[in-house]
C-alpha cells in the first residue's frame, strides 16, 4: 500500500503529442505539469487526480460529457475562480482545487 505521501497514480496516460512545451501547475496543493494545448481536466487526471467524489456513491468522478455541457467538471482556482475542467486551456502557475471548499458564514470580502 503507498504512503499518504505518494503521488497518485496516474488516470491518464500520454501516447502522443508529446512534444508541446511543459506547463507547471498546482492541483490541490500538489505540482503538476501539463502540455501547452492541455485542458485542465487532462492536467488532472495525468496527474493523478480525480475531478469530485460522487455524492452518489464512493466512485471518483473523472467528467462526463467532456464537451462542457453537463455541469460535472466544475474544478476552483486558488483565488475562487470557477473553471470547466473539461475546456479551460491549462496556464503557467494556475492553482486549481478539485475538492469543494468548506464555506464560513457570514461570508466576508
Amino acid at each position: 500500500m503507498p504512503s499518504a505521501s505518494a503521488a497518485p497514480q496516474a488516470r491518464f496516460v500520454r501516447l502522443g503529442e508529446t512534444g508541446r512545451r511543459p506547463v507547471s501547475l498546482r492541483v490541490d496543493g500538489r505540482p503538476a505539469t501539463a502540455l501547452e494545448g492541455d485542458t485542465l481536466l487532462v492536467a488532472v487526471l495525468a496527474n493523478g487526480g480525480r475531478l469530485r467524489q460522487s455524492e452518489f456513491g464512493d466512485g471518483a468522478r473523472a467528467g462526463f460529457c467532456l464537451m462542457g455541457a453537463c455541469q460535472d467538471c466544475w474544478v476552483r482556482g486558488a483565488n475562487g475562480e470557477r473553471w470547466r475542467a473539461c475546456s479551460t486551456p491549462v496556464e503557467d502557475g494556475m492553482d486549481i482545487l478539485t475538492q469543494p471548499q468548506e464555506a464560513t458564514w457570514p461570508r466576508r470580502g
